[in-house]
């Protein structure tokens, strides 16, 4: 039985995390895409228009397997042969049925009327004049969405309760859908074996400690899109803690004996940081933490699942009443009735716990939301028709029973005939078996309740006799251990339930209409209670509970600059850490203005496509205002993260190793910024030795003179003489030791160039190589190694000079943000000390 109840738990669950997200996709011929994304769950609108740089059409997959859509509607291709002739190749990769409308389907104007109609609020996007003209192509695939859901589901949008947004970089961190996959931000490259290593296997799965689904899917989606806004990310970052910690007394330290200032200025500056310090939040204090997701656990786990009952108003038609689906709808409509009755329950509740929080967010929260007086309102509003022992159940038949009795009795007469036959029903349904059980010696003859079947009856088959079952049983299977059958009055009284369970439903509903009424009128309201409770989710029962969970100091709050350095102290990977059972070894991270690009060589097993991995994956979380998993970590705000991980061909596109490997770094060099982060791992391994070492070269000069900060790991030694002509350019190295011909790797990262001699040779004599081949290539090696490292030296000692420049003026750059920073720092304690 355990068993059986943990798959149903599964299976329920499964169900209610699927994607419940039409999408419609149309282009031009200019390779422009419009795309809009109706969600059916939470009844929002999503709009994205881009022009696709690449072949691969990346961000029309990027938002689709954001999307995850159960359909997608596109327009006939054979009308216009160049539309759509790029995207109709993905939808094979996506788990998706596609549905062809009609060309006038896609019509902007309609599409600009409806979304402007619909919207509760009108999008910033199309705030402009003429917005229509910009944003014609995903205007005119909302239409055919929204034409889609009133035809096939039968419903009407009501006006101004449409949650419309409009993707775009100008909000959220691009990372493309490849750059995902070799992150392992979402699923693993490799699927996990055990089940320790599939919750710690990427790192949503690691974070994914939230309680509701709505907070999964914030958390998923954020992972997706991290924020670019560092106004938001810090306001979610005082929800964790809002103190100076003791990184910024030393970094303003340092500033006073530079500058030779009175040290009586630091004692200030170190008493006010104290005393801001006891501004306390979740991760520090622990009644705010542990009584947040004491009363999160309290709020319906899929409360969002309201929100499209009641932005939604059924077709009258003239057989709606008889209708089977108008009795699903009314029961659904009626569960979402409960649901919302206990989530206005719990915030006055929840007001209460927030009054220990401090930070903008939490204060917030607590008066836009939790003390709102229309909350109020529509609580007694609902007191006065639901009665207050009703409650959400899972079960289908405490569901059944929860639903039909929700409504307070004397207030339909007509109700109140239709629960007496119910009940009636039910009781006769438990008395037939009890009858069965004593006259046909069935002693362990059960009758349990399903949602499709009603009433069924199981029985073990060791308690069958050995003339078989009587013939009053019907509809004989067996399933594992137990019989299930039923009997032909028990199909009678099955009916008998239904209908008066219909008739509960529909007479509930109507006595419900006001109550209905009232929400529609205030439907926005919902969707700030649903996003309040999704967001305080992923904050506290994720950020917050990962942070408590770790040793104290090993995760810290991050900070951001306008236009300074990516400053990481003892950074580590998220994920791996967890993996490892040796304590990880962390290492440092640091590009600026005046060194935006590092040089990671080392031999292979040292780490290097971890660090490249553990940098994007500590960015992410950065921006999406958690915890980062070193003693500090400064970040100037990133547009795009680019990455060219891994190796491997693609023969669904008819592409070689180094052919896919061109495409992705095509892809890089076409849409990087001055304000990327690149991360490059091994590029041009995948081709001959001079075509790669010069692909790299220029690829490196490229994005040195796009200023976008660079991570370049390799094992092409020519490489390594790019500082003697870029003075911007760092050479790193992760240290590793030969003991008695083997290889000891430290992954620690040393900066300076090191030559390990034939740790290639080394591994390969460790995989079973012959001895006299190893031999043969040790004698070609050092012949080559020993031109190669003296042109490197000469390089190195031509251009020390300048280095050292370089390296003075990167130190005041530094000192000039540390400046900003300590300034405003100081006028933040003394206006909290003043106050």
């Amino acid at each position: 039985m355990a068993a059986e109840h943990f798959q149903q738990a599964q299976q329920q669950d499964s169900s209610a995390t699927k994607s419940h997200i039409v999408v419609a996709i149309i282009e031009n011929r200019a390779k422009e895409v419009g795309l809009a994304a109706f969600d059916l769950r939470s009844a929002s609108l999503h709009l994205s228009q881009f022009i696709e740089t690449s072949r691969s059409y990346t961000n029309t997959t990027t938002l689709l397997h954001f999307f995850d859509p159960i359909e997608i509607i596109v327009p006939p291709s054979g009308t216009n042969l160049q539309g759509l002739a790029g995207t109709f190749g993905l939808f094979n990769r996506v788990q998706a049925k596609k549905v062809v409308l009609a060309r006038g389907c896609f019509d902007d104007t309609k599409g600009a009327i409806m979304v402007k109609n619909l919207a509760a609020k009108e999008p910033p996007a199309f705030s402009l004049d003429g917005y229509f003209k910009q944003y014609y192509l995903c205007l005119g695939a909302a239409a055919a969405v929204l034409r889609w859901v009133e035809n096939e589901k039968g419903v009407i949008v009501i006006h101004h309760s449409l949650q419309v947004t409009v993707n775009g970089s100008a909000d959220h961190m691009g990372i493309d859908s490849t750059s995902l996959q070799n992150l392992e931000v979402i699923e693993p490259l490799v699927p996990a074996m055990g089940l320790l290593n599939k919750k710690y296997s990427s790192l949503f799965r690691s974070l994914n400690t939230t309680k509701t689904i709505g907070g999964s899917r914030l958390l998923r989606a954020n992972l997706l899109q991290p924020l670019k806004d560092a106004v938001t990310v810090n306001t979610r970052l005082d929800c964790l803690v809002r103190r100076i910690q003791m990184v910024l007394i030393n970094r303003y330290q340092m500033t006073c004996e530079l500058f030779e200032w009175s040290s009586f200025i630091l004692t200030l500056f170190v008493v006010f940081a104290l005393l801001v310090s006891l501004k306390e939040e979740l991760t520090s204090n622990e009644k705010l933490f542990f009584g947040l997701s004491k009363v999160l656990l309290k709020f319906p786990k899929d409360i969002d699942r309201v929100l499209c009952h009641f932005c939604f108003r059924q077709k009258k038609t003239v057989d709606n009443a008889t209708d089977s689906s108008s009795t699903k709808r009314s029961q659904a409509l009626v569960a979402s009735i409960i649901l919302l009755k206990e989530a206005v329950e719990v915030l006055p509740a929840l007001a209460e716990v927030l009054k220990a929080g401090r930070s903008l967010l939490l204060n917030d929260i607590r008066e836009s939301v939790c003390q709102l007086p229309k909350f109020k309102a529509l609580h007694e509003r609902i007191e006065e028709v639901i009665d207050d022992d009703v409650l959400h159940a899972r079960a289908p038949f405490v569901a059944r029973t929860q639903q039909c009795f929700a409504v307070k009795s004397g207030i339909d007469g007509f109700l109140d005939i239709a629960r007496r036959a119910f009940c009636e029903t039910s009781e006769a349904i438990h008395a037939l078996a009890k009858k069965y059980r004593e006259t046909l010696d069935l002693p362990n003859l059960k009758m349990p309740f399903n949602s499709k079947r009603g009433f069924y009856i199981t029985i073990p088959e060791k308690d069958v006799h050995e003339q078989g079952l009587p013939r009053i049983f019907l509809q004989v299977t067996k399933q594992g251990k137990n019989i299930h059958c039923s009997t032909q009055e028990l199909i009678s009284l099955n009916i008998r339930n239904k209908e008066a369970a219909a008739e509960c439903y529909h007479r509930t509903e109507i006595c419900l209409e006001g109550i209905i009424d009232r929400i529609r009128e205030d439907v926005a309201l919902l969707t700030l209670l649903s996003e309040s409770i999704s967001l305080l989710d992923m904050i506290v029962n994720s950020f917050a509970s990962m942070v408590a969970s770790k040793d104290v100091g090993s995760y810290t709050r991050p900070e951001f600059t306008e236009d300074g350095p990516v400053a990481i102290e003892a950074g580590r990977h998220p994920v791996v850490e967890v993996l490892r059972s040796e304590q990880f070894v962390p290492n440092n991270t640091f590009l600026s203005e005046a060194s935006n690009m590092v040089l990671v060589t080392g031999p292979n097993m040292s780490g290097k496509s971890t660090y490249l991995r553990q940098v994007a994956l500590i960015t992410i979380l950065a921006h999406i205002g958690c915890f980062v998993p070193a003693h500090f970590a400064s970040f100037r705000v990133v547009d795009h993260i680019f990455t060219r991980i891994g190796s491997g061909d693609s023969p669904e596109f008819n592409s070689s190793t180094f052919m896919t490997e061109m495409k992705e770094t095509a892809f890089l060099l076409q849409n990087v910024t001055p304000r990327s982060l690149v991360l490059l791992d091994e590029l041009g391994r995948a081709t001959s030795s001079v075509d790669g070492l010069a692909i790299a070269w220029s690829c490196c000069e490229y994005l040195l003179s796009t200023k976008a900060y660079t991570i370049f790991a390799t094992h092409m030694q020519r490489l390594v003489e790019l500082p003697s002509l870029y003075p911007n350019v760092k050479v790193c190295h992760f240290n590793v030791e030969v003991t008695n011909g083997r290889l000891d790797f430290k992954f620690f990262l040393k900066e300076g160039h090191a030559s390990i001699p034939h740790y290639g040779l080394l591994l390969s004599e460790v995989a079973g190589f012959p001895a006299e081949v190893i031999g043969q290539a040790k004698t070609i090696t050092q012949k080559l190694k020993d031109k190669e490292f003296a042109r490197i030296t000469d390089g190195y000692s031509t251009t020390f000079p300048l280095r050292k420049e370089y390296h003075v003026a990167q130190r005041l750059l530094c000192l000039k943000v540390e400046l900003n920073l300590a300034r405003r720092c100081y006028t933040v304690v003394a206006c909290s000390f003043f106050m």
